[in-house]
Order: C-alpha cells, then structure tokens, then sequence
C-alpha cells in the first residue's frame, strides 16, 4: 500500500547578517509552523558579510543560487535582514546592492537603524520608538528588557516576543509587514 505524498512546500530564504538576525529568523519559522505547515522559511546566515549591506546581498545571492541547485529547488520568495546604519556612506555601493537585490529578486528588510531596534518595537509601548543609532537602540532595548544578551536564540527570544509581538512590530515596520503578509505570518 502506497503512502499519500505530502505536498510540497513552498521553499523562502531569509538572510541573515548576524546571530542575532539568526535566531529572530528562526523565531518566525517556528511561530508561523505551530499553525502553518504550508512552506519551509530557510533562515540562513550570512558569513562573512560584516554589516555591508552590499556584501550581505552578494553573499545572499551566491547562497541562494548555490542552494537552488545543489537541492533543485527555487525559492518563492527571498529576503534578507539588514540594518540600515551602514546605508548611505557610499552612493554606488548602495545603486550596486540595490540593483543586485532587485535583479535576483531579493526583498530587503531594513532594521532601523539596527536589529536591536527592531526588538525594541516588538516591546509593549515601544512600536514608536526610533533609537538614533545602534548604540542608542540597546541601550533602549536593555532598558526595557533588562536580560536581553545579543545573538539570543529563537527560544531564548520566545521567553518575550510571541506572534502578537512579531505584528505589533510589523505595524511599524513595512518591509517587515510585507514580508510576513507574503509568508502568510500576518
């Protein structure tokens, strides 16, 4: 007796720069499969990048191709998390690594001006704050989230950020919210 097939499901890459961005990633996935089973999100971490958001594209893009063929797959939809701190220092770069995304179809999500500020608008009475620059973000964040320690895990961040956290976010954060609303997360 055959066994039924399960259906495919729809392969989404999401970059990361950092650990931190790693286990925000794998925090996503893991909510969206407690109710949905419908894609794969391959949370992948991109090293070396070092924070240019040029370099964290390309490598991206390398990634994404080496896996599309090494596994025959094609990724519905790819994406990577980048902070924008490191945005506008150099004009070309940035047309580069735009055009680079745009021509292989990869969504940016920019944390403004870092990841840590993006926690902090997960944080009940925080959506609208908007820290500086990185350093200002966590301390913002460590303020309100006294036991935060970078590059925390997905369960390490689950002890704080459940889904309705993850939307609250989304509401300020539109490259966020558009990413979520195409996995199906929102």
């Amino acid at each position: 007796m055959r066994r039924p097939s399960l259906p495919q499901r729809r392969p989404v890459f999401l970059g990361c720069e950092g650990e931190s961005e790693f286990g925000y990633g794998a925090l996503i996935r893991r909510l969206r499969e407690e109710y949905r089973h419908d894609l794969h999100l391959d949370v992948t971490l991109l090293r070396p990048g070092g924070g240019d958001p040029l370099a964290l594209v390309e490598l991206a893009c390398q990634k994404i191709h080496s896996m599309e063929r090494n596994r025959d797959i094609r990724y519905s939809i790819r994406a990577v998390l980048l902070d924008s701190d490191k945005l506008g220092r150099d004009q070309q770069r940035d047309q580069r690594m735009h055009h680079l995304a745009q021509k292989h179809a990869v969504r940016l999500i920019w944390q403004e001006p870092s990841h840590e500020a993006l926690l902090l608008r997960h944080l009940d009475g925080c959506q609208a704050l908007r820290p500086q620059n990185p350093a200002a973000a966590l301390t913002e964040l460590v303020r309100h989230w006294p036991d935060y320690t970078k590059g925390s895990s997905a369960a390490q961040l689950l002890k704080r950020i459940g889904a309705q956290h993850i939307a609250r976010a989304a509401s300020a954060e539109p490259s966020l919210r558009e990413f979520l609303q195409d996995i199906g997360f929102l």
